[in-house]
C-alpha cells in the first residue's frame, strides 16, 4: 500500500487523530482506516474502513487482499492447528471479513452471527453487545456440532477499539462451548495498554489463552470536546435528490440450494469448490444482463457481504471496472467536503419483514454509493440482496430504492435465493 500523505477533514478541523504504532505485515493505521464522525455521546468518532467495502465503494481485489493477509497472520500465530479452526465473523461488519479469514486458513468451518432470525434454524447461542446500535448476536448453524468442539475459535471483527465487545463474547460463548484458544484477528488493533491487560485478566479468569493478530496497531486520538462539538455541527443532508430519476432493473442470480450463499448457517471446508462453482454460474446471470464497460459499485446488504464481494471480484476479472460495499445498521455523520470519507449518505427502511415491529422500524444506511473518482460513463450500482429482502418494503416510498433513484442512480438489483437451513442440514447429514 502507498502511504497517505494528506491529511484528514477531521484531524485538521477537530483533532481527532488515527496515530499509527507498529504492523507485522508494512500495513499502516492512516492506510487503513480514516477518522470519521457520528452523532453518539457515548462516542463520536468512527474508523471508516479504506480495505473493508463497508461505508467506502473499494476495490474488491483490496477487500480480499487485507482479509487474506489478516488470515495467514492468524495461521502464523496458530500453526499446526490452523487448519482445524471454527472462524467466527462479527455481524454485521465483519460478515465478509470472517470469511476472507476463513479462506486463508483453509478453516474447517466458517460461521457468522446474525441479527436475523431465520425460520427453521435453530439457535445455537448468543451474546449482547452493549455499545452497539444493533446488540444482539445469534449464532445458527446447521448442527451444533459445527461450533461446540474444543478446536480453537477465531474471532474476526474490523477493528478493536477497547476488545470489550470482544471480551464479552468469549465470556459468553466460554461460558457454553469452553476452549483452551481464543485469537481475536482484526484489521486494526486500537486498543490501549489498560485495555490489553484487561484481556490478560479475562484469559487468567478462563484459564484460556486469548491472542490478538491485526495489520496495524496504534492509537485513537480523541479530543475531550469532540462529542460536544460534533452534535454542534449541522444536520446532515442525506437522500440527495437529482433532476434525473434512475432507473431500476432485476435479475434473480441461480444459487443451489445445497450450497451456502454465507457464513450465516455455517460455511464447511467441503463447501468451497461448490460455492465457487455457483459463482460463476451466477456472475454469468449478472454479465448477462448489464453493459461490460460500465462501472459497477456492488452493495450487499448488511451482513450478505461476501458472495457480493466475491461478485464483484468476478465482474472486475472480466474487464468491468468494479468497487464494493454494502448497506449498514450503522448511522455516521455525513459531510460533503474533501478529506472526509463519508461524502454523501442514503436513510431508508429495513427491507426485510422482521418479526418485532421496533427492528422494522429501525432505518438503514447507505454512505457514498458513488465511483470513487469522476468517470466518463456513469456507473451502475449492483444491489445484491437475499430473498427475505425481496419484499414490498424494498419497492416502497422511503425505501432503498427509492432514495437511490430519487439520487439519480441506475440501479440493478440481484437476488440470490437465501440458504435455507433446513434443506442444508438434510444435505449435510447425506453427505
Amino acid at each position: 500500500m502507498t502511504g497517505v500523505v494528506d491529511i484528514p477533514w477531521a484531524t485538521a478541523e477537530l483533532g481527532l487523530a488515527l496515530e499509527h504504532v507498529d504492523s507485522p505485515c508494512g500495513d499502516t493505521v492512516p492506510e487503513l482506516v480514516r477518522p470519521g464522525l457520528r452523532r453518539n455521546p457515548r462516542r463520536a468518532h468512527l474508523l471508516v474502513s479504506t480495505v473493508l467495502g463497508k461505508h467506502v465503494p473499494t476495490d474488491p481485489a483490496a477487500v480480499l487482499g487485507a482479509g487474506h493477509r489478516l488470515g495467514r497472520l492468524v495461521a502464523a500465530e496458530l500453526g499446526d492447528t490452523a487448519s482445524e479452526v471454527v472462524v467466527l465473523g462479527f455481524a454485521e461488519t465483519a460478515t465478509g471479513l470472517g470469511h476472507c479469514v476463513a479462506d486463508a486458513l483453509d478453516a474447517a468451518c466458517y460461521l457468522h452471527s446474525t441479527r436475523r432470525r431465520v425460520p427453521g434454524a435453530e439457535v445455537l447461542a448468543g451474546f449482547e453487545e452493549g455499545h452497539s446500535h444493533a446488540t444482539f448476536h445469534l449464532l445458527q448453524p446447521t448442527s451444533g456440532a459445527l461450533f461446540a468442539n474444543s478446536a480453537p475459535l477465531v474471532l474476526v471483527d474490523d477493528e478493536i477499539s477497547t476488545g470489550a465487545t470482544a471480551l464479552d463474547a468469549i465470556r459468553a460463548l466460554h461460558r457454553d462451548h469452553p476452549r483452551e484458544h481464543y485469537v481475536l484477528a482484526s484489521l486494526v488493533d486500537m486498543r490501549s495498554e489498560e485495555d490489553r491487560r484487561r484481556t490478560a485478566e479475562v484469559a487468567a479468569e478462563l484459564g484460556a489463552t486469548i491472542r490478538h493478530v491485526s495489520l496495524a496497531s496504534g492509537r485513537a486520538v480523541v479530543p475531550d470536546d469532540l462529542v460536544a462539538r460534533v452534535s454542534a455541527l449541522p444536520e446532515p443532508a442525506l437522500c440527495p435528490v437529482s433532476d434525473r430519476r434512475g432507473e431500476v432493473r432485476f435479475v434473480t442470480l441461480p444459487w443451489p440450494a445445497h450450497v451456502p450463499d454465507g457464513g450465516r448457517h455455517g460455511m464447511l471446508r467441503a463447501d468451497a469448490s461448490a460455492f465457487d462453482a455457483a459463482l460463476s454460474s451466477a456472475t454469468d446471470a449478472l454479465a448477462a444482463v448489464r453493459e461490460a464497460d460500465r462501472p459497477a459499485v456492488v452493495v450487499g446488504h448488511e451482513e450478505l457481504m461476501y458472495l457480493p464481494l466475491r461478485l464483484a471480484a468476478a465482474l472486475a476479472e472480466r474487464g468491468t471496472p468494479a468497487r464494493f460495499q454494502t448497506t449498514t445498521r450503522s448511522p455516521a455523520y455525513v459531510m460533503d467536503v474533501e478529506g472526509y470519507p463519508l461524502r454523501r449518505g442514503f436513510r431508508f427502511i429495513a427491507p426485510e419483514h422482521i418479526d418485532t415491529g421496533f427492528e422494522s422500524e429501525v432505518p438503514r444506511y447507505l454512505y457514498n454509493a458513488q465511483w470513487p473518482t469522476p468517470t466518463g460513463i456513469r456507473p451502475e450500482l449492483i444491489l445484491v440482496i437475499d430473498s427475505p429482502a425481496d419484499t414490498d418494503r424494498l419497492r416502497a416510498p422511503g425505501g432503498v430504492l427509492d432514495v437511490l433513484t430519487a439520487a439519480g442512480e441506475d440501479v440493478l438489483v440481484a437476488i440470490v435465493p437465501a440458504t435455507d437451513p433446513r434443506a442444508l442440514r438434510t444435505h449435510r447429514e447425506k453427505r
